[in-house]
């Protein structure tokens, strides 16, 4: 309670709109690509200049937000809008891991189609858990596996102490015989340096804006992470409380502004990105580093997509309850051909 008191003591700019048109909105990581080159132009530029709405912008990391926060105190109504990775949520929402499943999607437009097929799901858990109206989901960059160690292949993770992404990625690795370890974005770089971690998951591209690769050796780009997918919510009541011209703006806009461009350029920041940390290929807009670039083998792939659902999702699906796994399998599971027994 002192905290979240604490955060609306310190955030009186960002609380509660002055009319309808007014919103105050808390954006992912300010470090990152994501944020700097589709989430700010598009709620500071794009958006205003094409509709009523002003943008009071921020981030969750300059507010110094608990990741696990964020979303509820969207529910609470201490900001309008926000957007972060939907794992962050699933302490609240178990049930809303099955967004953002490793190994089903290894394009974009696979990306896509999944979290085309889970949306009503997401629309409902983010209704029903955080008071809130899902506006977008969007991708991290496949979240693949930085080691400062030396690895040839996937065989090679078991026995090492590796950094996950999100709680099914860490009972993936665990399965895979890693160990799973919890350990936030900004505090990577010093565990790798000093051993605590020998490896850790996150997007290639953030890791290479984040300077992983001056604290590791190895890059295995299996996506072991999914595609880390990012929501952008709206508290439902202030959702409610704008008339259905401006809903229909906002929806109009952000799918054009935001959605599409994000996605139309995952697929293209995976490759420059892995060229940008391992000098394969060519490297635009920065400076290409030297990592080791791991080659995935099919044995790899095919025996971590077995583990993934002979043990991953039907653990997730008893953690989730209900009727969950039915949900699944008739959306997302039908899109990638995978069933949960």
């Amino acid at each position: 309670m002192k905290r979240t008191l604490a955060i609306l003591a310190a955030s009186t700019t960002l609380v509660g709109a002055a009319n309808a048109q007014d919103l105050s909105v808390v954006g992912s990581w300010s470090s990152l690509p994501l944020h700097n080159q589709y989430e700010a132009p598009f709620w500071t530029e794009t958006l205003p200049a094409a509709s009523g709405f002003n943008v009071e912008l921020t981030t969750h990391n300059q507010m110094g937000l608990g990741l696990s926060e964020i979303f509820p105190l969207l529910g609470q109504g201490v900001y309008d809008v926000a957007m972060t990775v939907a794992d962050y949520a699933v302490g609240d929402a178990p049930e809303l891991e099955g967004l953002d499943v490793p190994l089903l999607a290894l394009t974009a437009d696979e990306a896509r189609a999944m979290v085309d097929a889970a949306r009503p799901m997401v629309s409902e858990i983010f209704r029903d858990r955080f008071n809130a109206e899902v506006l977008a989901i969007v991708p991290y960059p496949p979240q693949v596996v930085f080691c400062n160690a030396e690895i040839s292949g996937l065989a090679d993770l078991e026995g090492l102490q590796i950094r996950a992404s999100g709680r099914m990625t860490a009972l993936l690795l665990e399965a895979l015989g890693a160990e799973g370890v919890n350990v936030s974005f900004s505090e990577v770089p010093g565990a790798l340096q000093n051993g605590v971690v020998d490896c850790a998951v996150t997007g290639a591209g953030s890791g290479y804006s984040a300077g992983w690769w001056e604290v590791s050796t190895h890059l295995l780009p299996i996506p072991l992470g999914g595609w880390d997918s990012v929501v952008t919510a709206m508290n439902l009541d202030t959702w409610n409380n704008l008339d259905e011209a401006a809903q229909t703006t906002l929806r109009e806009q952000i799918v054009t502004g935001f959605e599409d461009p994000a996605w139309a350029s995952a697929q293209g920041a995976l490759v420059n990105d892995v060229a940008c940390l391992t000098g394969n290929g060519e490297c635009v807009g920065g400076d290409a580093r030297d990592m080791v670039l791991v080659e995935v083998s099919e044995a790899d792939f095919a025996h971590a997509r077995e583990v993934l659902t002979s043990t991953v999702l039907p653990d997730w699906a008893e953690r989730a309850g209900g009727d969950w796994a039915e949900r699944w399998n008739a959306s997302v599971g039908e899109v990638v051909g995978v069933t949960i027994e």
